[in-house]
């Protein structure tokens, strides 16, 4: 028997990245991406912020706050926010540290 979700879950909280031997796709893998909060899209200033598609949704005058979350490289290259384990996933036990 190989490694579980709860593993991999624990490789992610201390920065790898991880996949399924299972999974078709190559590249593919999953990370825990950090929580990501920055100033208002109207802070006068050069430090990262808040763009204006962001801004639409939230609000110009408000700060962005994201929570931790996980996200998948897909095999096309993309990103994925907010990755789901499905069943199989989450009762796997071939998880290892992507390369």
């Amino acid at each position: 028997m190989g490694e579980t979700i709860g593993w991999a879950v624990k490789q992610m909280w201390i920065g790898h990245k991880v996949c399924r031997r299972g999974w078709n796709g190559k590249g593919m893998f999953i990370v825990l991406m950090d929580r990501l909060q920055l100033p208002p899209y109207n802070t006068q200033g050069t430090e990262r912020k808040v763009n204006d598609r962001t801004a639409k949704w939230i609000g110009e005058d408000k700060p962005l706050d994201s929570q931790p979350y996980i996200a998948m490289k897909t095999a096309t290259g993309q990103w994925q926010p907010g990755w789901l384990c499905s069943q199989a996933d989450l009762l796997a036990s071939d998880w290892e540290i992507a390369e």
